[in-house]
C-alpha cells in the first residue's frame, strides 16, 4: 500500500484530483448564478453537476496513464522505488491550493450574501370566468369550457375564481332576461362584487378540427392582459389545449412556476372526456337549483364515462347525502375518496373538507384540512369561507372573525361573505364592528335582511332595546321571510323584559305567518319560544301543546329549549328523552347539550351535586355559553358562589354567542335577562352586598315584573 501511495505521488494523482475539483467546483458556483440569470432549462445545470462527477473517475484514471510534459502528453514511466519529484511540484501545489481557495472564497460568498431564495408570491387575484361563446353548434361545450379552465387557473397558489352559481344569480338580478353568464353581464358582475380579472373565450370550427381564444382583461380599467388562442383536432384534445392556455393566463397574471416543474406544472380537468364534464356541470348546475333526483341522473351519466372522475363522485355522494339516502352516500364517499390522486391538490382538499363538513360534522379536521389548503392556496376564498365556518361551529367566534376578514378581502363587494362577516363579530360580541359591517351589508343590497340582526343585537347589548325594536321592525320591512326573522326577534326582546303576555301575542301572529308561508323551520322555532312564554305565564296545557308541535320538527335549536320547558313544567321524562336523543349524536356540542339537560333535571330535583357533575362533564364536552350559564346557577344553589362567580364572568365575556345560541342566526338574547340576578345571587352570598344591590336593581330595571323580580327586591 506504501508503494502504491508513493506511486500516486509520483505520477502527481492527488495533485490533479485537487486541481480538478477546485475547477470543477468554481464551474457548478458559476452555472448556478449565471444560467438562471439567461434562463436556461433546468437540465443545463443538472447536466453540468452529472459530467463533473463522471468526469472525477476518469481523470484519476488519465492522470495515473499520461504525463504532462515540457516534450508534451506521454505515457508515465513504470514504478521505481524512489519517488523523484518532478520539475516545478512546489509551484504546481501552489496552483491547486490557489484554485481550491478561490473555490471555497467563492461558494462562501455566494451562500453568506445571496442568503435563502425568496420568491415574492404574487397579490392575490380573483377571475370570473364568462360563458363561452360556442360557434361549433355542438351543445357538449356548452358549460363545460369554463369547468376546465376554472381547474386550470386555480393551480396557482394565488388565485381564485368566482362560482358560476353565484355569478349567475347576481346576473340575473341585474339582467331578468340574460340566460347564463355572456361576457358582457360577466364583466358587470365583476364590477360589482370587486373581482379583478374577467376571462371570456370562444370557439368555433375550423378544417384541422376546432378553434378557440381566450381573452383576459382588468375588471376595473378594461385594459387586456392577455388574448391567447390555440386549435384542436377533436374533442379529447379541447381539454389540454384548455389546461395549456390555463397555464398562459396564469403565468400573464404573474405565476412564475408555469412550466418550472415542481408544484408549477399546469393542472387540468380530471375528466377523460368534455361530454364528462358537460354532464358534471349540468348535475352541479341541478344540485344548486335543488333538483337533487335530477342531479343524480347527470353525476351517473358523467361518472359512467369516465369511472374515475373523483369531482362527480364527490358530488354525487353529497347529493344523496342531502336527500337522506345515507347508506348509498357512504358508500359514494368511499368511492370518491379513493380517486383522490385523480384530483389536483385543490380539488383534494375542498373534497375532503366538504366530507368532514357536511357528512361527518368532525369540524376539527375540517379545520386542519382548510388550513393547509389557505397555506398552499392563500388566495382561495371558498377556503378561508369554509376554514371560518369551521371555527364558528366549534365556537371559535374570534378565528371565524379573522378568516371571514380574509375572505372579504378577496371579494370586497360580496354580500354574502360582508354578511357573513358581520355575523361572525357579533358572535365575537365585537359589537361596534359588527353593526359597522352589518351597516356595509345593507348598502351593498338592502334586500339582505339577516344583516339587521347584528345592528339589533349591538343595540340590545348596550341596553338600547328600542333600537333593537326598531331595527327589527326595518328588517320586517323587507317581506318575507325577513317578516318572520323580525318577528320572532321581537318577540325575543319582550321575554328579555319579562313581557310574556305581548311576547305570545307576537308569537302567535309570527305562527300565522309561518304556516301561510310554509316556513315549518321558522314555525317550529316559534312554537318553542311560545311554549316558553305560556311556561312563564303558567299556563301549562297551552304550553304542552305549543311543545308538541315543535318537537316534531326536530333539530337541536328546538329540542334544547324544548327540553328547558319541559323542566319547567315538571315533565322530567320527556326532558330526559330528549337528553337520550342529543347524547346519541356524534356531534360533542350535542352530547354536551344531553349532559347539561341530565343536570338541569338533577337540579330541578335538589340534587345539586349531582347536578353540578353533569353540568361540568357538559362543559368537558363543549364549552358553550348556556351549559356555563346554568352551571353557574346549580353552584349558586348548591351553596358554592365563588364557583358561581367564575361561571358567571365566563358568560358575561362571552356575551355574543347569547345572540344566537343554537348557531343558526334566530335571535336567543332573552337567555341573558336573567343573567344579573344570577350574578347578583352570588356575590350575595359571598358578602358583597353593594355589588349584588346593583346587580338586584339592573335586573329589576330590566325585568319589573315576575318571581325573579320580586325576590330581587326582597333582596335589596
Amino acid at each position: 500500500m506504501n508503494r502504491f501511495i508513493r506511486e500516486l505521488r509520483r505520477r502527481e494523482v492527488f495533485r490533479t484530483a485537487g486541481l480538478y475539483i477546485g475547477v470543477a467546483w468554481i464551474l457548478i458556483e458559476v452555472g448556478s448564478v449565471i444560467l438562471p440569470t439567461f434562463d436556461a432549462p433546468e437540465w443545463m445545470m443538472r447536466a453540468l453537476i452529472i459530467i463533473a462527477f463522471v468526469g472525477f473517475p476518469v481523470m484519476l484514471v488519465l492522470a495515473w496513464i499520461y504525463d504532462v510534459s515540457a516534450r508534451g502528453i506521454e505515457v508515465q514511466a513504470g514504478p521505481t522505488d524512489t519517488v523523484v519529484p518532478p520539475v516545478g511540484s512546489r509551484k504546481m501545489d501552489f496552483v491547486v491550493i490557489g484554485v481550491l481557495s478561490v473555490a471555497l472564497i467563492m461558494s462562501l460568498y455566494l451562500n453568506v450574501t445571496s442568503g435563502p431564495d425568496i420568491v415574492e408570491e404574487p397579490a392575490p387575484v380573483s377571475v370570473m370566468i364568462a360563458d363561452f361563446e360556442n360557434l361549433t353548434g355542438d351543445p357538449v361545450f356548452d358549460g363545460s369550457l369554463e369547468q376546465v379552465l376554472q381547474i386550470g387557473i386555480e393551480g396557482a397558489s394565488f388565485t381564485t375564481t368566482y362560482p358560476r352559481a353565484s355569478a349567475e344569480k347576481i346576473a340575473r338580478s341585474l339582467r331578468p332576461d340574460v340566460i347564463g353568464l355572456p361576457a358582457e353581464v360577466a364583466q358587470l358582475v365583476s364590477i360589482r362584487e370587486g373581482v379583478s380579472v374577467t376571462v371570456m373565450g370562444r370557439i368555433e370550427p375550423s378544417d384541422s378540427g376546432y378553434e378557440f381564444t381566450i381573452t383576459a382583461i382588468d375588471t376595473i380599467n378594461g385594459v387586456e392582459i392577455a388574448e391567447l388562442g390555440a386549435g384542436a383536432r377533436d374533442k379529447i384534445e379541447v381539454l389540454t389545449a384548455i389546461g395549456d392556455l390555463a397555464g398562459e393566463i396564469r403565468e400573464a397574471l404573474g405565476d412564475k412556476s408555469v412550466g418550472a416543474g415542481g408544484g408549477g406544472q399546469v393542472e387540468t380537468f380530471t375528466a377523460a372526456s368534455l361530454e364528462a364534464v358537460q354532464d358534471y356541470t349540468t348535475a352541479q348546475a341541478l344540485a344548486l337549483k335543488g333538483e337533487r333526483d335530477r342531479a343524480l341522473e347527470f353525476y351517473a351519466a358523467a361518472v359512467e364515462k369516465d369511472p374515475d372522475f373523483g369531482r362527480a363522485l364527490s358530488g354525487w355522494a353529497l347529493t344523496l347525502f342531502n336527500l337522506g339516502r345515507d347508506d348509498e352516500a357512504s358508500a359514494m364517499w368511499e368511492r370518491a375518496l379513493s380517486k383522490m390522486e385523480t384530483m389536483t391538490p385543490r380539488e383534494r382538499y375542498r373534497t375532503l373538507g366538504l366530507y368532514y363538513m357536511a357528512v361527518t360534522g368532525n369540524y376539527e379536521a375540517a379545520i386542519n384540512n382548510y388550513t393547509a389548503l389557505v397555506e398552499a392556496y392563500p388566495a382561495d376564498n371558498a377556503a378561508h369561507n369554509n376554514l371560518a365556518i369551521a371555527y364558528f361551529a366549534t365556537l371559535d367566534f374570534a378565528s371565524a372573525t379573522h378568516h371571514g376578514s380574509e375572505a372579504l378581502k378577496i371579494y370586497p363587494n360580496s354580500v354574502v361573505m360582508q354578511s357573513n362577516y358581520a355575523l361572525y363579530a357579533m358572535y365575537a360580541g365585537e359589537w361596534e364592528k359588527a353593526q359597522a359591517e352589518a351597516e356595509k351589508t345593507l348598502a351593498l343590497d338592502s334586500a339582505r335582511f339577516v344583516a339587521w340582526l347584528p345592528i339589533a343585537m349591538a343595540k340590545a347589548a348596550a341596553g338600547d332595546i328600542k333600537g333593537a325594536a326598531t331595527a327589527y321592525d326595518s328588517m320586517r320591512a323587507a317581506g318575507e321571510p325577513a317578516a318572520s326573522l323580525a318577528n320572532l326577534g321581537k318577540a325575543d326582546l319582550d321575554m328579555l323584559g319579562g313581557n310574556f303576555e305581548a311576547a305570545v301575542s307576537t308569537l302567535l301572529a309570527g305562527v300565522e305567518l309561518d304556516k301561510a308561508s310554509g316556513n315549518g323551520r321558522a314555525l317550529g322555532t316559534k312554537q318553542v319560544v311560545l311554549a316558553d312564554a305560556y311556561a312563564e305565564l303558567g299556563l301549562r296545557d297551552e304550553a304542552r301543546t305549543a311543545l308538541e308541535a315543535a318537537v316534531a320538527t326536530g333539530g337541536s335549536a328546538r329540542l334544547i329549549p324544548a327540553a328547558l320547558v319541559y323542566i319547567r313544567l315538571g315533565d322530567y321524562d320527556a326532558a330526559l328523552a330528549i337528553a337520550e336523543t342529543l347524547g346519541g349524536r356524534l356531534q360533542s356540542q350535542s352530547r354536551a347539550y344531553g349532559r347539561m339537560i341530565e343536570g338541569l333535571v338533577a337540579l330541578a330535583q335538589d340534587d345539586t351535586v349531582d347536578a353540578v357533575d353533569k353540568l361540568n362533564a357538559a362543559v368537558e364536552f363543549s364549552d358553550m355559553w348556556l351549559v356555563r350559564f346554568h352551571l353557574g346557577q346549580a353552584y349558586v344553589q348548591a351553596g358554592f358562589p365563588a364557583e358561581a362567580i367564575g361561571e358567571f364572568e365566563a358568560c358575561t365575556q362571552r356575551l355574543g354567542e347569547a345572540t344566537a345560541l343554537f348557531l343558526d342566526d334566530q335571535p336567543t338574547w332573552r337567555y341573558t335577562g336573567t343573567l344579573p340576578y344570577w350574578i347578583g345571587r352570588a356575590e350575595e352570598s359571598l358578602g358583597m352586598t353593594h355589588s349584588a344591590k346593583e346587580r338586584y336593581r339592573t335586573f329589576v330595571a330590566g325585568r319589573p315584573k315576575g318571581e325573579l323580580a320580586d325576590d330581587a327586591r326582597s333582596r335589596f
